[in-house]
């Protein structure tokens, strides 16, 4: 955070009570390419307290990073008679496409469980929407089940570590980006904790976007959807007649 972004803003902090955020973000858009290896993002910013220096509490930041939330279906499998089958499934109408939570102690330290699950600090704590009538321990199980899979991706992850306090005003996460990752809006929220409770919060958007040649398909497909599935599939009948041309002449 910069002395002239902290001299701006405070005049406008003057008349606050409670400590403010002022979070910031090393790219707030990041372009997937052709051959893209994931990003690194830099979340850092300061926590200020009208009331002046003299006032300074030690605070504890966490930060939680969600991308685009879009519905999922998630299938058990048991094994029966030697093959795997499908044994269940459950849906949910929300489930963030990335999560990540990165804080300067360990969550459980500076929260008790009831406020981490109000933020949805950890991956235990994310707010999923399921569809229909579900025991709640069915509901736990599947939800255990997607935070594992997604974390075997790279697309969950936590950080208890991962926020770096300094001059104890002054913080900085980093939190890495698969080459994986949905595009779209993500949300970064940034919240200061003293004594366990949450006494200030601030969001930062990024976005994610393809450019270049995936961006142009992906942009024609949902611009022009129509004729985007009527190239497709004429470009599949015309790959398959040329294949067969070739394989009569062996």
């Amino acid at each position: 955070m910069s002395a002239i972004s902290l001299l701006v803003a405070a005049p406008f902090l003057m008349g606050q009570s409670e400590p403010v955020l002022v979070p910031e973000v090393s790219q707030s858009r990041i372009e997937v390419r052709q051959g893209f290896t994931g990003a690194n993002l830099l979340l850092y910013g300061a926590v200020i307290d009208p009331r002046g220096p003299a006032n300074t509490r030690d605070y504890d930041i966490a930060v939680v990073l969600k991308g685009p939330a879009e519905p999922i279906r998630l299938r058990e499998k048991e094994r029966m008679a030697g093959i795997w089958m499908n044994a269940g499934a459950n849906d949910f109408r929300s489930a963030p496409s990335f999560f990540a939570v990165a804080s300067s102690k360990p969550i459980p330290e500076i929260v008790d469980p009831r406020t981490a699950a109000i933020y949805e600090l950890g991956t235990e704590f994310i707010q999923l929407s399921p569809t229909g009538q579900i025991e709640p321990e069915e509901q736990a199980r599947y939800a255990s089940g997607l935070v594992e899979m997604r974390e075997r991706l790279g697309l969950y992850k936590q950080n208890p570590q991962g926020v770096r306090i300094s001059e104890g005003v002054l913080y900085q996460a980093r939190i890495t980006l698969p080459s994986n990752v949905t595009t779209g809006q993500y949300t970064a929220e940034t919240f200061a904790i003293a004594n366990g409770r949450v006494v200030a919060s601030a969001t930062a958007d990024i976005e994610v976007v393809k450019v270049g040649l995936e961006g142009s398909v992906v942009y024609a497909s949902q611009q022009w959807a129509l004729f985007y599935g009527l190239g497709a599939i004429a470009l599949s009948l015309g790959m398959g007649w040329i294949a067969g041309q070739a394989f009569s002449k062996l």
